[in-house]
């Protein structure tokens, strides 16, 4: 009896339900991975996701073959392919992980399933804190399942495109900062762990919000393909209480996200708040490439920009600052910027960057007041006052003193001789001035409330 094992975001063989499910009764298993025309829809992985995305196969076809077993993979809509491959190989079932239909899904990618977590009246929770203590309601998430030590095989194996034929891997230049900071892969997402837990995890609650410092866990990447699952890291991070608690909130975050993209699935394209259906927002095509080059002359949003081009990732802190500046510093529109995240970041999950960009712009669920309006200056000062993450990914800024570095244009000329920087030539002036930008963004909001 032969069952096929369908990897999607899943790409892990600890705590893999349908992994389990298909060696029931000692099923063969056929493990398979199907790129399909609607992965190049409009949300199809960026860039940087398909990069990640050709690693981690890799990874996990040496995993499999460890194990006696091999990756198939297959082009085309999954649903026809995995028919096909069924009827050829006369397989009985096809198992994977957060699905439904004809196909046996089993819960895994998720601490919660989408749709269990309501308010006591059965609606859709909108406040995180609400969904928080919903959460803690719960039964606390299942322990993981163990790595099987074999998976059995069929006698005689289908045909399989190599990793390659997929066409991932994007010009090398672009990929050596990525390959230069990350280890895709079940093997790299447990030593994550394992840095996190050695110290990281003992001042998360306030060093989470210092860019300069190793204070997250960086899961985020590893998280989003399924190389770890999200109650293997809950199981891993709660032993460490009382200091798990922050950490953990901010799995649950996650959760929040995806739940919401259960019940609204137009805010990808959408606010969720209706009232910003009307928003004037502008056409700002130089502020937007000034934005994503990290050549805005806030350096505390150009650092961001610079590590997300450099490495595929940004500091969290500085995600939010950034999209801030974007979206009420220059009102270009928040999807414009969600976007652009999903093309460069490795991490780019369609549920986070949605409930992330909304947040920030003020028209999603829990979201920060759009009259919140965050001061790039203060925010370095606050954050980053040694000015150490701006000097690392803006090195034009390398000599400028701490005073100065977050308000460069305001520095005296002597200053920035001494530091070698000339505004307007080596880095920016600032491309619009702070509480110039702030009045117009606050008459925009006024705007929408007629």
């Amino acid at each position: 009896m032969t069952a096929i094992l369908w990897f999607r975001r899943d790409l892990r063989l600890g705590d893999n339900p349908a992994l389990r499910a298909a060696m029931a009764e000692g099923r063969a298993v056929i493990p398979v991975f199907v790129w399909g025309p609607e992965e190049e829809c409009e949300w199809a992985p960026g860039a940087a996701s398909r990069w990640w995305l050709g690693q981690s196969l890799e990874e996990l076809r040496s995993a499999l073959e460890r194990r006696g077993s091999r990756l198939v993979i297959r082009r085309g809509p999954p649903a026809e392919a995995l028919e096909r491959l069924a009827r050829k190989c006369g397989a009985a079932a096809v198992f994977c992980n957060g699905s439904g239909g004809t196909v046996r899904g089993l819960p895994g990618n998720l601490l919660f399933e989408p749709g269990t977590i309501l308010s006591r009246t059965g609606h859709p929770l909108q406040v995180f804190t609400a969904f928080w203590n919903a959460c803690l309601r719960e039964p606390a998430p299942a322990m993981p399942l163990a790595v099987p030590r074999r998976i059995p095989g069929p006698e005689e194996w289908p045909e399989s495109l190599a990793v390659r034929d997929l066409k991932l891997e994007p010009a090398p230049a672009r990929a050596g900062g990525w390959r230069a900071h990350w280890q895709p892969g079940e093997a790299g997402a447990w030593r994550r762990i394992r840095a996190f837990l050695r110290g990281p995890v003992e001042a998360y609650a306030s060093g989470r919000d210092q860019p300069d410092r190793a204070g997250t866990s960086r899961l985020s990447p590893h998280l989003h393909f399924g190389e770890v699952s999200a109650r293997q890291v809950w199981h891993a991070v709660s032993s460490r209480e009382p200091v798990a608690e922050p950490f953990l909130r901010q799995l649950v975050w996650r959760e929040f996200a995806h739940h919401l993209l259960f019940h609204f699935p137009r805010t990808p394209r959408e606010p969720l708040r209706p009232r910003f259906h009307g928003f004037p927002w502008r056409v700002d095509a130089a502020g937007l490439r000034a934005w994503q080059r990290g050549m805005t002359g806030y350096p505390l949003v150009d650092a961001g920009m610079r590590e997300l081009r450099r490495t595929g990732w940004m500091h969290n802190r500085v995600r939010m600052v950034a999209a801030s500046f974007l979206v009420k510093h220059l009102l270009i529109p928040w999807t414009e910027g969600a976007a652009w995240f999903a093309d460069t970041l490795l991490d780019a999950d369609l549920a986070n960057n949605t409930l992330g960009w909304q947040w920030c712009a003020g028209c999603g669920a829990d979201a920060a007041p759009y009259f919140r309006i965050f001061n790039p200056v203060l925010q370095g000062a606050r954050f980053d006052p040694e000015g150490s993450y701006v000097r690392r990914w803006v090195p034009e800024m390398a000599r400028m003193p701490n005073r100065w570095i977050h308000r460069p244009w305001q520095a005296p000329e002597a200053v920035l001789a001494e530091a070698e920087v000339q505004l307007g030539r080596t880095y920016p002036q600032p491309i619009v001035d702070h509480e110039a930008a702030r009045r117009r963004a606050l008459e925009a909001l006024r705007a929408t409330r007629t």
